[in-house]
C-alpha cells in the first residue's frame, strides 16, 4: 500500500452578491477582550497527603502551558496553574515576594515580572529558578509535609519527546537533590493519554502548546525512529494571532497581550473543511456579518448630550433669526454708510463751486480748512467718491460693472527739471498709477487669450473625438490612470512624511540641514561669504517641500482631483465600457472596499467613536491561523504539514503492510491543538484523498485532549508495570544524573 501527496481542492460555486451588501443588517455581536487571568485566593487541597502513603505517588504534567498535579489516586488533577512566577521586591514590608502561576497576574506591578519555566515557543524548561518556585507551590497546593527534607512521594512526571538530556539530567538533579524525592519516573504525555484511552496499534497526532507530534505505536510501544516534529502549537498560533492584529491594526488604541491572543485563538478560530476555497470568499458580503467577529477592548467613551428634535428645531430657528438680524445691520450700515458719501460728495462739489470766481489766496485759504492741498487733490477726491457710490448703488440693486476708464498721465511727459517737489511727487505717483494700469491690461489680454486656447483645445478635441472615437477614448483612459497612479504617490509620500524612518522623512531631515548650512561641517564666520538665499525665486521652493513634500500643494490637488472628475465625465458620457461603479469615488465607498470588510467588517465606521476604535475583527484569521499545521508555508514555516507527515511515515517508517493498516487503523487525536472545531473532519479528508481507496482508515480523538494525558499517568502510576520505569535515590546515586530506565511510555535512550 503506496501513499502519494496528491491533494484535491473541490470548486464551490460563485454567489452573486450585486445587492447584499446594501441589504440592512443586524447588530453585531461583541466578544470582550480576555481580562488577565486572576482567580483570587483558592484554598489548596491539602486533604490529598494525609490519605496517601509512601507508595502513592505525585503525578505531575509538567506542560509548557499549564501545570497540572495531583495523586496517582485522583481522577483529575488536583490543581492547574501556569508555568509563570513573578518575583519582584516589595520596599513596604523589605522582602522579595513571588507571585505563581494565576497570582502572577494579581496586578500591574506582577504581570510586568512575569517569567516563564520555559524557553519561549518550546517544551524545554530553560529557567530553573522558575522551575523550582513551580515545584515549591506544587507541593505546598498539595500539602505535601516534609519528612527526612524531602517530600516522601515517588514522584511521575511528563516530558516531551525525544527531551534533551541536560534537560532530564538537571531535573533528575532537582527532584532527587533538592526535594529528596525517593524516586523518580518520567514518561510522554501523549503516550500516557494514549495509554488512557485503551490504545494498543496506532498513529498518535499530538498537537500541544509548543509543537506536534506524531509517533506510530505498534504493540504498545511508540516506533520513535519514525517519530516526528512539526514546529508548531498553541503558542505558535497565538504568536501569529498577534503580529497579523499588529499588522492588521498599526495604530490601535489598545494593547494586545499574549494571553488575549490565546484566547480568541481557543474562542474564535476552527479548522476550515476546504481552506483555499472557503478563503477566496470569506471577505464575500453574504452571510460576512455571521463570518466576522468583534473583539471589544476596554474604552471611554466621549460623553455627548443629545438634544430632542424640539431642542434642534429651536436652535435652528435661532440661527436662521441671528442670520437675518446680521443680514438687516449689514443691509442698514451700507445705507448709512452710502447716504454719508452722498453728503459728502454735495458738500465737496458745493466747494468746489465756492472755488469758482475766487482769488488764489481765497481758493488756498478755504481749501485748507478742509484739509485740500490744492484744487486737483480735491477733483480726485470727488471722483473716487462717485466711483465708490456707484459701485455700492449697482451691488445692492444689481447694474452692470463699470467699466475702467482709461486714466491720462500728463505729468510722465513733463521733463523732472520744469517740475517742482509736489510736481515730482506727483509724477512718480502716476507712473505707479500707469503700472498698475498697464499690469490690469495684461492680465485682462491674458486671460482673453486663455479662454481663447481653452475654446481651441475643445473644438479640436471635439474633432477627434468625432473622427475616431476609440484613440480619443484610449487616450483619456490614459490620462485617467496616470491621474490615478499620481494621486496614489501623493498619498504614499503623505503616509511616509508620518513615518520618521521613511525615505521621505529622511530628504526632508536631510532638507532642512541644507538650509542650516551648505556646508555641513564647516563653521560660519562673521563677515564670511554672503548668504544670497533668496536671490532666484526657486529657493523660496524649499519651504513647501519642507513643510508638506515635493508636489503636495493644496492647490495641486485640487488641480489632481478637478482633472480626474472631468475625465471621469468624460468617460461616463462616451465610454459604455464605463460606469458609476469605475469611479476613483465609487471604489473609495465603504460598500465597495474590500480593505473596509477585511478591516471592520460589513457595517460602516464612525472613526470618532471610541468603541468602534477600540474594536478588533477577526475574520480571515479566524480560519488562517489553525491552518498552519496543515500548511505551514503560510506562516513561513520550512516544513510539511501533518497530512504529508503521515505519508512520509507510513511510507518510509513501516515497512510492512500489516503495520501500516493497524496503524492507519487507530489514528488518536490528543493536545489542546487539536480541540479547533472540524480538525478530525479535515484530516480524514485529506487523508483520505491521498490514501488508496481500499485502504482502512479510523480516526478518534482523547475523551479529553487536556487532562487524558495526566489521568493516563496517574493510572500508569498506580499499577504494577510501573516499577520499571521508576528511577530509585540509591540508582541515581550510584549511577548518576544521567541515568535513566527506558518503558514504553517513555523516551528512548537511540532510535
Amino acid at each position: 500500500m503506496t501513499i502519494t501527496s496528491a491533494r484535491y481542492i473541490d470548486t464551490g460555486p460563485s454567489t452573486n452578491l450585486s445587492d447584499i451588501r446594501f441589504s440592512p443588517k443586524p447588530p453585531p455581536h461583541v466578544w470582550s477582550a480576555a481580562e488577565p487571568p486572576f482567580k483570587g485566593y483558592q484554598s489548596p487541597p491539602t486533604e490529598g497527603y494525609a490519605q496517601s502513603s509512601r507508595k502513592t505517588a505525585i503525578v505531575i504534567d509538567n506542560g509548557a502551558s499549564l501545570l497540572r498535579a495531583g495523586w496517582s489516586f485522583d481522577k483529575s488533577p488536583r490543581i492547574a496553574f501556569p508555568a509563570t512566577v513573578a518575583r519582584y521586591r516589595d520596599r513596604k514590608i523589605n522582602r522579595t515576594v513571588s507571585y505563581v502561576g494565576y497570582n502572577a497576574h494579581a496586578d500591574a506591578t506582577t504581570r510586568g515580572q512575569i517569567r516563564n519555566a520555559f524557553e519561549p515557543g518550546s517544551s524545554v524548561v530553560g529557567n530553573w529558578d522558575v522551575m523550582e518556585g513551580l515545584l515549591d507551590n506544587t507541593f505546598v497546593s498539595l500539602g505535601v509535609v516534609a519528612q527526612d527534607e524531602g517530600v516522601g512521594r515517588p514522584i511521575v512526571m511528563t516530558e516531551p519527546v525525544a527531551n534533551l538530556g541536560y534537560s532530564r539530567k538537571t531535573m533528575t538533579e532537582l527532584l532527587f537533590e533538592c526535594y529528596s524525592a525517593p524516586s523518580v519516573a518520567f514518561g510522554i504525555d501523549s503516550l500516557f493519554s494514549f495509554r488512557f484511552n485503551n490504545g494498543r496499534n496506532g498513529l498518535i497526532v499530538s498537537s500541544s502548546h509548543t509543537a506536534t507530534h506524531l509517533m506510530p505505536i505498534l504493540d504498545s510501544k511508540p516506533v520513535m525512529s519514525s517519530a516526528t516534529r512539526l514546529n508548531w502549537g498553541g503558542y505558535h498560533g497565538a504568536d501569529y494571532l498577534l503580529k497579523l492584529l499588529k499588522l492588521k491594526y498599526p495604530t490601535f488604541p489598545g494593547k494586545f497581550t499574549e494571553y488575549q491572543a490565546e484566547e480568541m485563538v481557543r474562542d474564535h478560530c476552527y479548522i476550515s473543511n476546504d481552506y483555499n476555497e472557503e478563503v477566496s470568499r470569506f471577505l464575500d458580503w453574504s452571510g460576512l456579518e455571521d463570518r466576522d467577529h468583534v473583539i471589544q477592548y476596554p474604552f471611554t467613551e466621549q460623553i455627548i448630550v443629545e438634544k430632542s428634535e424640539e431642542e434642534l428645531a429651536r436652535i435652528a430657528e435661532r440661527k436662521r433669526e441671528g442670520g437675518r438680524r446680521l443680514q438687516e445691520q449689514a443691509a442698514k450700515m451700507r445705507l448709512e454708510k452710502l447716504v454719508r458719501k452722498e453728503q459728502t460728495l454735495d458738500y465737496y462739489k458745493n466747494l468746489q463751486q465756492q472755488l469758482v470766481n475766487q482769488t488764489k489766496k481765497e481758493i488756498k485759504r478755504i481749501l485748507d480748512e478742509d484739509e485740500f492741498k490744492d484744487e486737483a487733490q480735491l477733483e480726485k477726491t470727488i471722483q473716487g467718491l462717485e466711483k465708490s457710490i456707484r459701485k455700492a448703488r449697482n451691488k445692492d440693486v444689481g447694474g452692470p460693472e463699470i467699466e475702467e476708464v482709461e486714466p491720462t498721465f500728463p505729468l510722465l511727459d513733463v521733463p523732472d527739471e520744469t517740475l517742482d517737489e509736489a510736481g515730482l511727487k506727483e509724477k512718480r505717483h502716476q507712473r505707479l498709477m500707469k503700472s498698475g494700469y498697464e499690469a490690469r491690461a495684461r492680465a485682462k489680454v491674458e486671460k482673453e487669450l486663455e479662454k481663447a486656447r481653452i475654446a481651441e483645445e475643445e473644438r479640436l478635441d471635439n474633432e477627434h473625438r468625432e473622427a475616431d472615437i476609440q484613440s480619443w477614448l484610449e487616450e483619456r483612459r490614459a490620462a485617467r490612470q496616470t491621474l490615478l497612479q499620481k494621486i496614489k504617490e501623493r498619498d504614499r509620500l503623505k503616509a511616509d512624511l508620518g513615518n520618521r524612518k521613511s525615505l521621505a522623512s529622511q530628504m526632508r531631515m536631510k532638507t532642512l540641514a541644507n538650509l542650516a548650512s551648505d556646508q555641513p561641517g564647516k563653521k560660519r564666520r562673521r563677515g564670511g561669504e554672503d548668504d544670497n538665499f533668496g536671490a532666484n525665486d526657486d529657493d523660496w521652493g524649499v519651504y513647501r517641500t519642507v513643510a508638506m513634500g515635493e508636489q503636495s500643494d493644496d492647490e495641486e490637488e485640487e488641480d489632481l482631483g478637478a482633472g480626474l472628475k472631468g475625465l471621469e465625465a468624460q468617460l461616463l458620457k462616451y465610454d459604455p465600457t464605463f460606469n458609476e461603479n469605475n469611479t476613483l469615488e465609487a471604489q473609495s465607498d465603504w460598500t465597495q472596499s474590500l480593505m473596509h470588510a477585511f478591516l471592520r467588517g460589513p457595517r460602516p465606521f464612525d472613526p470618532e467613536s471610541q468603541q468602534e476604535a477600540h474594536q478588533v475583527h477577526l475574520n480571515v484569521e479566524r480560519i488562517r491561523v489553525p491552518e498552519v499545521v496543515f500548511q505551514p508555508s503560510i506562516a513561513g514555516l520550512d516544513q510539511a504539514g501533518i497530512v504529508d507527515i503521515v505519508a512520509d511515515i507510513i511510507n518510509h517508517g513501516l515497512a510492512k503492510t500489516e503495520d501500516r493498516i493497524s496503524v492507519l487503523g487507530d489514528i488518536f487525536l490528543t493536545g489542546g491543538n487539536t480541540m479547533f472545531t472540524g480538525f478530525d473532519e479535515r484530516l480524514r479528508r485529506e487523508l483520505r484523498a491521498v490514501l488508496p481507496v481500499e485502504a482502512p482508515i479510523n480516526l478518534r480523538k482523547a475523551g479529553n485532549t487536556l487532562l487524558d494525558a495526566w489521568r493516563g499517568a496517574a493510572q500508569w502510576a498506580g499499577c504494577s508495570e510501573s516499577s520499571q520505569g521508576f528511577i530509585t535515590r540509591e540508582e541515581y546515586q550510584e549511577k548518576g544524573s544521567e541515568y535513566m530506565k527506558e518503558h514504553n511510555l517513555g523516551n528512548a535512550i537511540a532510535f
